[in-house]
């Protein structure tokens, strides 16, 4: 989920709200690699460990391809319609403990989600480097409080700010945007 937002005089403004593609159409590798990776481990035949990791780097890769390409492109809209895209707000949770995608994947059978989530995290950070982009990482979960602190305003103020811009681009303004648009604006906000 990508929000492009602008702020002027702290006012905030979608300027864009779509989706970042990092799959390709029915490539599962590139979709969910740790996923393939765990069932090829956990086949009848015991799998092969070096073969899982090789399909995790191969969809990796190609995740990666496909996030540079697409911000590249959403970065190109957004200079078409007169912005310049100086910062990305990237929301991470607090699994950073996790060091190896795979292992932990294969500990259990409820990891691999996880994984997934983590390594597009990891996808995206150089891909917005790679764009030109100063990046923000921001906890889902301290958010909240951080924008009340950030923005001087209260929840209820925000919630209701965000409710609107929402109104401003259209349906569907689902969690994802809400949360996407929050992080954006509060990065915006830092940042000048």
């Amino acid at each position: 989920m990508v929000v492009g937002v602008s702020a002027d005089e702290r006012e905030p403004r979608v300027v864009l709200s779509t989706l970042l593609a990092t799959t390709g159409k029915d490539d599962r590798l590139s979709l969910e690699p740790y996923h393939v990776a765990a069932e090829m481990v956990r086949s009848a035949d015991g799998g092969d460990l070096a073969a899982a990791a090789a399909a995790v780097a191969k969809g990796r890769r190609r995740q990666e391809q496909l996030a540079t390409d697409g911000l590249n492109d959403i970065v190109n809209e957004l200079q078409g319609r007169g912005y310049e895209p100086v910062v990305a707000a990237l929301l991470v949770n607090r699994a950073g403990w996790v060091s190896d995608l795979l292992a932990y994947s294969l500990s259990f059978p409820d990891h691999p989600p996880v994984a997934e989530g983590l390594a597009l995290r990891e996808v995206l950070r150089p891909a917005i480097g790679r764009a030109g982009m100063e990046l923000a990482e921001l906890d889902e979960k301290s958010l909240p409080d951080l924008a009340t602190k950030r923005l001087d305003m209260a929840p209820a103020e925000i919630e209701a700010r965000i409710k609107a811009l929402g109104a401003t681009v259209g349906r569907p303004w689902r969690k994802e945007q809400k949360l996407a648009c929050l992080s954006a604006w509060v990065s915006v906000i830092v940042r000048n």
